[in-house]
């Protein structure tokens, strides 16, 4: 079944789905089988048990509204190939970030290139961690989460 989280709390560990069948079902974090934890508003897919309770929820990535925008790989060859210049941070949407490894990277040109190599660094790094993810871990973490720095 598909739905939309109402709630989660954290620190209890314990949330409310909106099935699409109109009823409401409390979950668990034990339940939830990604990485990052759910959100108010995350579109998931899960089943129901015998005593009424939401389990076995993953998001439900084929209606969520950044599915299929961006993809891992061309962020990967941007970081790879042009990660001094922060391009692959404006391909994500992180513009502050892309324009201080845009900023540090040329003027670290002028300061014996040691900023500039630092810089070229952390995008390498970036890059391997872009591949390495899964599909839904890069979608989770990087358009639903929004973290722009590792």
């Amino acid at each position: 079944m598909k739905g939309k989280v109402l709630d989660f709390n954290l620190q209890e560990g314990k949330g409310v789905i909106s099935g699409d069948d109109g009823k409401r079902y409390e979950f668990e974090i034990k339940e939830w089988k990604e990485q990052t934890p759910p959100q108010k508003n995350d579109t998931v897919d899960f089943e129901v048990n015998e005593e009424g309770r939401a389990v076995g929820i993953y998001y439900d990535l084929e209606n969520s509204p950044s599915s299929g925008e961006k993809s891992k790989i061309v962020a990967f060859l941007l970081a790879f190939f042009l990660g001094g210049f922060g391009i692959h941070k404006f391909y994500l949407g992180c513009n502050k970030e892309g324009i201080i490894m845009l900023v540090v990277f040329l003027v670290g040109i002028f300061l014996a290139g040691i900023p500039s190599f630092v810089i070229a660094v952390i995008a390498f790094i970036e890059s391997l961690i872009y591949i390495f993810k899964s599909d839904k871990d890069f979608e989770g973490i990087y358009f639903k989460n929004k973290r722009c720095w590792f």
